[in-house]
């Protein structure tokens, strides 16, 4: 194929890379080669990138220009990858907002990011039919009032190949973290930030230009967008996309797409473990079984081993904030320390355990992890004070309480604002979580610490069954595992504890009645 010399001089004047080209690069070296599958489709890497300039044009008829930013209220579908796609090639900004928001969330992030076009599927559009800004709004399944057609915008947009002259520095997305202790934060990052990662992914899991990833965690996500869909576009992967999870979808794509790669929750795998389709089905495609967000106990990982017939299991630890980043725990170190993040950080991280003044704790003590790297955001738009609350020397506070074992391994304690303080002692959550939950008939629990006259806190759990829980048995339960102090002193059983839409345990409203007279 040939290339005029106006396109190799713009090519060989490149600084850095940005996502955008990356695309315009595996469209050239792999045109017939299949970049996003669904469950209704299959779209070639040339195709994908004639779609992004076709979309890109139309975006920029539309009057959207550099520096602008581009909202995607959208499950994991194509219209996802072309707009992502197509925003960047025109030098916009992308904000990726998760789809279970409520109309009240989604507009606040639309206003705090000072949204110019707000793309939305039509299977969610309820939320963001209530919406009277941004000024430009495009939604799939056909136009309504106030609304263009994806589709038909598409369609009004030439092919005419977009040059994105980004450099690595230079902004490129902005995802919003969950907000469980106040508004969500929106966490500015660079192509230098998110190809750190995505490049550290493509390493540690050796992804390859015939690798299947299987994206079903949203793509709003952190770890979904910048680890998975990104290490797939930085080699030429083929991305495979389903816009919600269920066990059921799991086992279907696997079998006929052949993946060998997949991101979940831990529920994720725990749910799929105990369908009876898993028996039977043939998931020899698969080479790396990644879990993120929370670890899986032993007992959990023997369960998922054996189910899933693979030992081919990792956990990434990690923030938003860190790209993410953070910690690996290989599969070979699953069998002795399930319950673990790992003992190195992954590659282009830098992880240490420090106290309040930012000295290295020594093992067995706890303290915060801090993490350094290029992969760390450039900072929280428009928020100054959570920046320098956040950086100390160029480490990223992780907010993690942690403590490193005989054998050099990270076991997390406990979230820093979580850690109760009772008669001068730290209690930290997360230990008396992790036994209560063992309680026959418990399905979940949240540990918080509520005002004591005397004592400053006192501990309280809160937690939800599958029958009534007697609360002497538990405590008698407690008494052989736990030290008196950590034993909580207030009970209160719910039927189901508030979560925020992505899945987090909302702590505050806990706290709330719980005081001690």
């Amino acid at each position: 194929m040939l290339y005029s010399i106006a396109n190799w001089k713009n090519r060989k004047g490149m600084k850095g890379m940005n996502s955008s080209q990356l695309l315009s690069r595996n469209a050239r070296k792999y045109p017939k080669h299949e970049a996003v599958v669904s469950r209704e489709k299959q779209i070639t890497y040339k195709e994908l990138d004639r779609l992004v300039n076709q979309f890109g044009n139309a975006l920029r008829t539309q009057g959207v220009k550099k520096g602008e930013k581009v909202a995607l209220f959208l499950p994991n579908v194509e219209e996802f990858v072309i707009s992502y796609f197509a925003a960047q090639r025109i030098e916009a900004i992308v904000v990726p907002i998760n789809v279970k928001l409520t109309a009240r969330e989604l507009e606040y992030i639309l206003e705090h990011a000072d949204v110019k076009v707000l793309i939305a599927h039509d299977l969610v559009f309820e939320a963001a039919s209530k919406m009277k800004a941004p000024s430009l709004k495009i939604k799939t399944g056909g136009a309504v009032d106030g609304w263009f057609d994806f589709q038909d915008v598409l369609s009004q947009g030439e092919e005419t190949t977009i040059s994105c002259n980004l450099k690595e520095d230079d902004e490129s997305t902005i995802l919003y973290t969950s907000g469980t202790t106040g508004s969500p934060k929106g966490v500015l990052f660079s192509y230098r930030n998110i190809l750190t990662v995505a490049s550290m992914i493509a390493v540690e899991m050796e992804f390859k230009p015939e690798s299947r990833i299987l994206l079903m965690m949203p793509l709003s996500h952190s770890a979904p967008l910048h680890l998975f869909l990104m290490a797939g576009m930085l080699v030429g992967s083929t991305l495979v996309i389903t816009p919600t999870f269920t066990p059921d979808l799991l086992i279907e794509m696997v079998e006929r797409e052949r993946t060998t790669h997949f991101f979940g929750a831990p529920v994720a795998y725990i749910l799929t473990a105990s369908n009876p389709k898993l028996q039977d089905a043939d998931l020899s495609s698969m080479k790396w079984w990644v879990y993120g967000g929370a670890p899986l106990s032993a007992e959990e990982v023997k369960k998922v081993k054996i189910a899933f017939r693979s030992d081919n299991l990792v956990c990434v630890y990690g923030l938003t904030e860190a790209g993410p980043s953070g910690a690996l725990l290989l599969a070979a170190e699953h069998d002795a320390k399930a319950g673990s993040i790992g003992r190195r950080a992954p590659l282009h991280t830098e992880l240490r355990i420090v106290d309040e003044s930012g000295k290295d704790v020594i093992p067995g003590e706890v303290g915060e992890i801090v993490l350094f790297g290029e992969g760390n955001m450039l900072g929280y738009y428009k928020n100054e004070e959570a920046i320098r609350e956040t950086y100390f020397d160029g480490w990223l506070r992780t907010g993690d309480m942690a403590m490193e074992d005989e054998d050099g391994f990270y076991w997390i304690i406990g979230r820093k604002k979580d850690v109760i303080l009772s008669g001068g002692v730290n209690i930290y959550p997360q230990e008396i979580e992790e036994q209560i939950v063992q309680f026959p008939n418990m399905k979940e629990v949240a540990v918080v610490g509520v005002p004591h006259p005397e004592w400053g806190e006192t501990v309280k759990v809160v937690f939800a069954a599958s029958e009534r829980i007697d609360e002497e048995a538990l405590k008698g339960y407690l008494k052989e595992h736990l030290a008196s102090f950590k034993i909580p002193r207030i009970y209160e059983q719910v039927d189901a504890l508030p979560r925020n839409a992505s899945g987090k345990i909302l702590k505050q409203p806990l706290r709330e009645g719980g005081t001690v007279g």
